[in-house]
């Protein structure tokens, strides 16, 4: 039975309640999921109460922004505990990091021309996470810009005029940390690293040295041979293969729906299990 571990909600840069997340992830007959906001835990417990309610398994979930010898990556960690722990504790630095780095993205926007506030960017927000989606619809709204695609592709992605760099996490040191919570780190989307081929999965066994747990194999944008390659790669160096549809909604990727991804999304179950009996 298929299980989705990469879903976000509007408390990170997603559109839907947690709740309403899990109701779609119902809906389309998974079996378990994981609530994976950018940096923080904070729709955690009303997920996973949502998902037990509908009878449906539940890991803990977030999703990192670390760096690495080949450049930014993301990271998913599993199982942590959303209270307290060492990669919790470091979050919420990362978390203060963040609201700078978006304090001087504004004044950069400001000075660029763009008529934007952090009220109205908070007010898009609705949660605790504020980040460039949320900027996006703010610039959207006053018609700077068509579509979010369109922002990014001109002003607020990585190297346009209105980007800002942030700190991110050492990959080491994620791993070890989410180690220490009682965690286990996954590789997310490992083709936004940025490299070829040979050097990602150079970067998966150097980091498989380190500790992580997993590579995220099964996403929508990869082929069904891509999927098979990255799954058996993972088995060889004793990872395990996981996946998810990294629904955000639909203003923000259009087509792309919950467990499915683009319609032939099919994260296997033993996905799930893995998790949480590593």
């Amino acid at each position: 039975m298929p299980v989705d571990l990469h879903l976000h909600s509007l408390l990170s840069d997603g559109t839907e309640t947690p709740e309403r997340v899990v109701e779609m992830a119902a809906g389309a007959g998974m079996t378990a999921i994981s609530l994976t906001d950018h940096d923080h835990l904070a729709g955690t417990a009303t997920a996973r109460q949502a998902a037990e309610a509908a009878g449906m398994g539940y890991v803990t979930g977030t999703e990192l922004s670390v760096e690495w010898d080949t450049g930014p990556m993301h990271m998913l960690a599993y199982r942590i505990d959303p209270d307290s722990g060492p990669i919790t504790d470091r979050l919420a630095m990362v978390r203060q990091g963040r609201e700078t780095r978006n304090e001087r993205m504004l004044e950069r926007l400001i000075e660029l021309g763009y008529d934007i506030t952090f009220d109205e960017v908070a007010a898009v927000a609705g949660g605790p996470v504020i980040g460039r989606p949320h900027m996006a619809h703010v610039l959207i709204a006053k018609g700077y810009f068509d579509s979010v695609a369109d922002v990014f592709d001109r002003l607020l992605g990585n190297g346009k005029p209105g980007y800002i760099e942030r700190e991110r996490l050492e990959a080491v040191e994620a791993i070890e940390l989410t180690a220490a919570s009682g965690g286990v780190t996954v590789i997310a989307h490992p083709h936004t690293v940025g490299v070829g081929r040979a050097d990602y999965e150079r970067a998966f066994a150097d980091l498989a040295d380190a500790g992580l747990g997993g590579i995220e194999c099964y996403y929508p944008e990869y082929s069904p041979e891509v999927r098979r390659r990255l799954a058996k790669t993972a088995a060889n160096l004793g990872l395990i293969a996981t996946g998810g549809s990294d629904f955000h909604g639909p203003s923000v990727k259009p087509g792309l729906e919950v467990g499915v991804g683009f319609g032939d999304l099919e994260v296997p179950d033993e996905a799930f299990e893995a998790l949480i009996n590593r």
